[in-house]
């Protein structure tokens, strides 16, 4: 679309200079209305002093039925806007300044600008009835373009709730719904308790108050109760697939009722899901008595985790006898030291509290049963049961990955030899066999 844009008329200049106290360094924006192409357009300007001097300019024009915008001499970023003023011979920098007006996205080139001529719309018939003049905000083509579809919305103007006046969800409630109205209408004195341009009733207070019959205040208190048991870290964890959004108010009276907090249900809820209990089941989920029944299950559970333990510790216990049978063969003596395997890991927690070193944890009973490494003790033939030396065996490389005595020191000569040359080539001899 081509546009024909005029000069700044001298009147708008006069109230610009008026408004703008600001004579600083800084750029400053304000806008008029205007016809353009037989449309109502609001112009952008531009405004800043330069060596006692003050200058305007022309820099974006938005039409109030698109979307589209036209911008001249200013780019957009993270930090703001940016005007050139080459045309001004007040800036020797000629990149980003234009002779022509270019067509761009309205939402981008769009800055805070109060209008000087408010009252201009009057000239068009259908928004002389819009209360557009009261409406105290910058964004007045926003609430034209509500208004041109739902003039319902004189009826919040009327009442001086501007805040409301441009949210849809509100307005198109407000058509439809005769309690709404009647009841927006009773709480207006609570809905115009703004902060700045910051409305202290959302749409969802606003809505939650009506639908529950609950005062503006008391939807704020369960709004923010939601918000902060929704996002604690043992509901998003644990509690989430539990309770569901909606019941959020329902399980925070449960727990005051109750006397409890978060931590002991989710131990509570732990529990349960432990057991297998039915959660959709209420009487499991919300006991009467919570706490005896928080102090029932927990018991249950600690009694149902011992033996299932107890169960695991068998079969492990089992199955790594079952590995040390398997490679018993790899034992062997020489003259004064003799090689077992590991029976149990009950020898490994001996070995390792004997000799002061980590046999017995850091997983090497775990590591045996996988039948990656094997663990064999070095004793001394006249003292068999006496822990000397540990040894690690890989079963996949046929190596000694460790060899240690006490406090993981290293053996003996002698020791090292028996280890190296008698036994471990006993051992990789015998391993050919039982694969």
């Amino acid at each position: 679309m081509k546009i024909n844009i005029k000069p700044i008329p001298k009147y708008i200049i006069k109230k610009i200079k008026s408004l703008d106290k600001y004579y600083l360094e800084r750029i400053r924006f304000f806008s008029y209305l205007t016809t353009l192409n037989k449309q109502l357009a609001r112009i952008t300007v531009a405004c800043r002093n330069f060596e006692n001097q003050w200058f305007c300019k022309q820099v974006a024009v938005h039409f109030l039925n698109s979307e589209v915008c036209y911008i001249k001499d200013i780019n957009y970023s993270l930090m703001g806007f940016y005007v050139n003023w080459y045309d001004k011979n007040i800036s020797k920098n000629k990149i980003g300044s234009n002779n022509f007006w270019q067509e761009e996205n309205d939402k981008y080139f769009n800055p805070i600008a109060p209008i000087v001529n408010k009252k201009y719309f009057l000239k068009f018939e259908k928004y002389k009835y819009s209360h557009a003049d009261i409406y105290p905000y910058n964004d007045l083509f926003k609430y034209l373009k509500i208004y041109k579809e739902y003039p319902e919305v004189e009826y919040l103007m009327k009442m001086k709730l501007f805040h409301l006046s441009t949210k849809k969800t509100i307005i198109k409630k407000l058509k439809k719904d005769k309690l709404f109205r009647k009841w927006i209408k009773e709480n207006a004195n609570f809905l115009r308790n703004e902060y700045g341009d910051y409305p202290y009733f959302s749409t969802a207070n606003i809505l939650t108050a009506f639908k529950k019959k609950i005062t503006l205040f008391e939807a704020v208190e369960q709004s923010r109760i939601i918000k902060s048991i929704s996002e604690d870290y043992s509901y998003k964890n644990h509690l989430i697939d539990i309770i569901p959004k909606n019941e959020i108010l329902d399980f925070n009276n449960y727990l005051k009722t109750q006397n409890t907090n978060m931590s002991s249900y989710v131990d509570y809820i732990s529990a349960c899901q432990y057991l297998k209990l039915d959660l959709t089941c209420k009487k499991n989920k919300y006991p009467r008595d919570f706490k005896l029944w928080h102090d029932v299950r927990i018991d249950e559970y600690h009694t149902a985790k011992m033996e299932e333990d107890a169960i695991k510790r068998k079969q492990f216990y089992a199955q790594f006898n079952k590995v040390a049978s398997k490679y018993l063969s790899l034992q062997t003596d020489g003259e004064s030291y003799i090689a077992i395997i590991a029976k149990s890991p009950k020898d490994l927690l001996i070995e390792g509290d004997k000799l002061n070193h980590c046999v017995g944890r850091m997983n090497y009973d775990q590591k045996f049963v996988r039948e990656e490494s094997l663990i064999f003790f070095i004793r001394q033939k006249d003292t068999p049961d006496v822990p000397f030396v540990t040894v690690e065996y890989s079963l996949k490389n046929h190596k000694v990955l460790q060899c240690y005595g006490n406090h993981n020191s290293t053996p003996e000569e002698k020791v090292l030899n028996f280890v190296n040359k008698i036994w471990l080539p006993y051992a990789n001899k015998h391993i050919q066999k039982i694969a």
